[in-house]
């Protein structure tokens, strides 16, 4: 007999409440840095993402050495939260998919269950079959994608931490990925997240309505 397990029935809407008062901050303190554990609590948001096949196939890399967000900022169109901000998240996928990177996650599974199933390592052999054949942009857009939905957790639990986070595509990637050295480790850089706290005095967006189309706009059900 097999038993249902519930997830526990959240006591407000707390989060719902917290992703209306967020928002894309356009102005942030340099007097107000982001506590570490929140950070910490962030970045593991980020971590338990799901990915595709659970391959993981990115890196988060946490810049807060002013030098290099300066750097970063430069070839960033010059936005500020990436300096005004405490922490900087990059989201670096891996520039393609290998037998070894697959390999890696597998065994990982398997030395974490403890055990091996016969189903999973079909399924492994699928993959080593078709993933590392594939041209190695088309890998690099699917990894990119992955890197996207753990972007998206971490925004999510920056929202509830009470701490701005705005996601940035504005950036030239081959330069950034020169700055910190991605293409050696065979990452590229995909999308960037500065953390920190809004300023209000000179950000024009900060009270403005959230805009989002109405509900029955934006879901359609089929019954």
């Amino acid at each position: 007999m097999s038993t249902t397990v519930t997830a526990p029935t959240p006591s407000s809407d707390a989060l719902i409440e917290r992703l209306n008062w967020r928002y894309a901050a356009k102005k942030m303190d340099p007097a107000q840095p982001v506590p570490e554990d929140k950070v910490a609590r962030i970045v593991e948001a980020a971590r338990l993402a799901p990915t595709s096949s659970g391959l993981q196939p990115f890196e988060l890399i946490v810049v807060t050495n002013p030098e290099v967000r300066a750097r970063i900022r430069e070839i960033a169109w010059n936005q500020a939260q990436i300096t005004d901000g405490s922490h900087l998240l990059v989201f670096a996928a891996w520039d393609t998919y290998t037998a070894e990177r697959i390999d890696t996650m597998f065994d990982l599974t398997n030395q974490v269950r403890g055990f091996t199933n016969e189903g999973w390592e079909n399924y492994r052999q699928m993959l080593l079959s078709s993933y590392p054949q594939r041209d190695a942009e088309v890998n690099f857009q699917h990894a990119a994608r992955q890197a996207y939905i753990a972007m998206s957790a971490a925004l999510l639990a920056a929202a509830f931490e009470g701490v701005d986070a705005t996601p940035m595509e504005g950036f030239d990637p081959a330069k950034l990925d020169e700055i910190l050295g991605l293409r050696a480790r065979g990452l590229r850089s995909a999308v960037i997240v500065p953390l920190g706290h809004r300023q209000v005095d000179g950000d024009w967006l900060v009270n403005l309505p959230k805009v989002r189309r109405p509900l029955e706009q934006f879901v359609s059900e089929l019954r």
